[in-house]
């Protein structure tokens, strides 16, 4: 286990490193949000490539992990290219350039790459313990897992084709996305993707080894939750769309609810 985790961080680490690299030129950091799927999928690769874990789960680990992937994967990258540089980037490294006089070079490096190579370390433990041990084979819990995980990936799916479709009509010009599953959560995308975690900690479980792997899911929902998903995203709508304000109270903040009367 050890060195399968050794030698995945330093993988990992080196595909930062080299997307860093690839960003300097275009002073533009987004395209790490698109890896923020695809290097988990590296991890569970580099994990089957290594572990002699039970040959079913492991299957369906990286199976699940690499359909979530290329989901939300190749969703980052065409936002990036329909939308142009994500703003919360633009606003951290612009005020570490002006107020500490740091280069583009090192902010980007300290503030987004040193801190999401970790973070997404140790979101993807499911998927790299849970490839370790040889028995027991998947049972009823996994199977429970493969089925949670593949509702969450359904759900931020079917979550991101509703946005997108709204902000496409010029009728709904700074109105609040209040309708399909955006009526019964502020972010059925968040929720997807956290689901889905929990899916895949669920499936490795069943094992020892994988049990160990709790922190990913809890990681990966706090910081959806509480950190740098739902509260930057809020911030930015409370200031800018007339009307969030209700959509607030009536709307559940995260696992999906009947709107409240107000």
């Amino acid at each position: 286990m050890l060195s399968i985790l050794v030698t995945n961080a330093l993988i990992l680490a080196g595909c930062f490193a080299l997307l860093w690299l690839i960003c300097l030129p275009m002073r533009d950091v987004t395209p790490v949000d698109s890896f923020w799927a695809w290097g988990m999928l590296v991890m569970a690769a580099t994990s089957y490539a290594q572990a002699g874990g039970d040959p079913q789960r492991k299957l369906l680990l990286l199976g699940l992990c690499g359909l979530w992937a290329a989901r939300l994967g190749s969703y980052m990258i065409w936002r990036w290219r329909d939308h142009g540089p994500d703003r919360r980037y633009q606003a951290l490294l612009g005020k570490a350039e002006s107020a500490k006089g740091w280069s583009f070079a090192k902010a980007s490096a300290l503030l987004v790459f040193a801190t999401q190579a970790p973070l997404l370390f140790v979101v993807c433990l499911p998927v790299q313990l849970g490839q370790v041990d040889a028995a027991p084979a998947v049972g009823v819990l996994g199977w429970i897992g493969a089925g949670v995980a593949l509702a969450g990936i359904l759900f931020e799916t079917v979550g991101d084709a509703q946005l997108v479709r709204f902000k496409r009509d010029p009728a709904n010009a700074g109105q609040v996305m209040n309708r399909g599953l955006w009526r019964y959560t502020r972010h059925p995308n968040y929720f997807g993707d956290a689901l889905t975690w929990w899916g895949l900690w669920l499936i490795a479980a069943e094992t020892g080894t994988g049990l160990w792997a709790l922190p990913g899911p809890v990681l990966l929902t706090w910081t959806l939750m509480k950190w740098s998903g739902a509260p930057t995203i809020e911030r930015r709508l409370g200031k800018t769309r007339e009307g969030y304000a209700d959509y607030v109270r009536q709307t559940s903040g995260f696992v999906p609810w009947p709107p409240k009367r107000v």
